[in-house]
């Protein structure tokens, strides 16, 4: 069976928390489970993240989990009824103040300093961008409005303003416990929401650092792009964490749906410059929430972000409350597939006037290089940290990296980087036995087999992170 490249991100929820099915899912291809933590009690979290522990143990392979933080709650209140129809043209209030239940004339906010952050002729957008709204008006804790696109209002719904410019902050108090939730069962990422930012991402650092010293826990970082203040930041936002995610939706209903294609090909472009990971997100296959095969324009959506170099494709309500979780990420992995099998792979443009001032990165491009002019079956990277196989999956190459790491929590972090799959391995021999113990590794998976060429590259002494600093060309006997 061909080896799919590029990963698959799956989002845990009712429809796809039966044993069995998360198991079947992540044999399917699911190398990431994502916890949604604007859902649910912070036990909720635990139990989900044993329940994916134990799959991933029954499937026979390593799956990372992303527990993904709330962020700020720019939403509106409830309504007695749940929801109201609004129509175009009628007047709407939205009161910071109002304590008691919504109705079709207005109705409270979660967020209780907007009415200070607006102003007359400010456009919102409620509910994803469906219905739009603008403001006539401020009045101490009332925002009176009128009513633009009107549509179906339901409780809690979101509020963007186009443009940008709201100011909660990145990381609420529910954050703030929902890391150390998060980090007591070892979330291997954590997924900031609306960053504005490097200090945002640095802060939450700082947290996750805090809550997980005592577990002896790094996990890796992923700031959500989806507020309009980002994207001029986009890069010192980068560089403060360790990968980003293209959240489609806030950053559409912000910056307006016709300007997110090319930022996402821009975003995903800059990450694999910067050696950090990218994920592409929201509706890739939303018709399969109710349909069992997804609309050719959604199979070519996943195919572009793939075409585009993405790490990885996430999956969202399409898991969680999807009548078709299941057949949704089989379909993924076909798509991702087919679109790989067409890529044109440019090493050696890639490599033109570049310079490498770290031995282990040098090592590392050296191996890509050799391994694809020679036809090499595989490359192998016996890894600590896991840098060198990320430096690697930064270049499109048709040979699959194998990682191997001593490290179970190393093994998890890669399960999200392009092109790599990892294998745990006791990497601490000496050089000899353990580029021996890597060969017999790779042949009892059926990875290599005699007459089969292979690029390996090591660290000596072994086991010590960041001294990759050997490269090998192997035959296999």
């Amino acid at each position: 069976m061909p080896r799919r490249a590029t990963k698959i991100v799956a989002t845990l929820g009712p429809a796809s928390s039966d044993p069995d099915l998360l198991e079947q899912m992540i044999r399917a291809g699911v190398n990431v489970v994502r916890l949604n933590f604007s859902h649910g009690k912070a036990q909720d979290h635990i139990d989900r993240a044993e329940l994916v522990r134990q799959a991933a143990r029954r499937a026979g392979r390593e799956v990372a989990i992303m527990a993904d933080l709330q962020g700020p709650k720019i939403r509106v209140g409830k309504f007695a009824e749940g929801k109201v129809f609004l129509e175009p043209g009628q007047k709407f209030i939205l009161d910071a103040a109002r304590v008691e239940l919504g109705d079709i004339e207005a109705v409270g906010l979660d967020y209780k300093a907007l009415p200070r952050e607006v102003k007359t002729g400010d456009i919102l957008l409620l509910n994803d961008g469906l219905i739009v709204i603008t403001v006539d008006m401020v009045k101490g804790d009332a925002i009176y409005t009128t009513v633009k696109l009107g549509g179906e209002l339901s409780n809690n719904k979101g509020i963007n303003k186009q443009g940008g410019g709201l100011t909660a902050p990145a990381l609420t108090g529910k954050d703030m416990e929902d890391i150390r939730t998060a980090m007591s069962f070892q979330a291997d990422y954590v997924a900031v929401s609306f960053p504005k930012n490097a200090t945002d991402m640095e802060m939450a650092r700082q947290l996750c650092s805090v809550a997980a010293a005592e577990y002896g826990h790094v996990p890796g970082l992923i700031a959500k792009i989806e507020r309009a203040e980002a994207i001029p930041k986009l890069e010192e936002i980068l560089l403060a964490s360790d990968g980003i995610m293209v959240a489609r939706g806030d950053l559409a209903v912000e910056v307006g749906n016709a300007v997110v294609p090319a930022l996402q090909k821009r975003m995903i472009k800059l990450a694999r410059e910067h050696d950090k990971v990218v994920i592409t997100a929201t509706q890739m296959m939303e018709s399969m929430i109710t349909n069992p095969v997804p609309t050719r324009a959604e199979v070519s959506d996943v195919a572009n972000a793939v075409l585009d170099g993405t790490d990885a494709v996430m999956l969202s309500a399409e898991t969680a409350a999807g009548k078709y979780p299941l057949e949704t990420v089989v379909e993924m992995a076909k798509i991702c597939l087919a679109a790989e099998g067409g890529e044109p792979v440019k090493l050696d443009a890639d490599f033109t006037g570049k310079t490498f001032h770290r031995i282990d990165h040098a090592i590392a491009m050296g191996a890509l290089f050799t391994a694809h002019h020679l036809g090499a079956k595989a490359i192998v990277a016996m890894t600590d940290s896991g840098s060198t196989a990320l430096w690697m999956s930064r270049h499109l190459i048709h040979v699959p990296i194998y990682a191997l790491t001593g490290k179970v929590t190393t093994q998890r972090k890669m399960t999200l980087y392009r092109n790599v799959r990892p294998l745990l391995m006791d990497t601490s021999a000496d050089r000899d036995t353990g580029l021996a113990e890597a060969e017999n590794h790779l042949k009892s998976k059926g990875i290599v087999q005699s007459g089969d060429v292979y690029a390996i590259t090591c660290g000596e002494p072994m086991g010590a992170p960041g001294g990759t600093n050997m490269l090998k060309i192997c035959r296999v006997s």
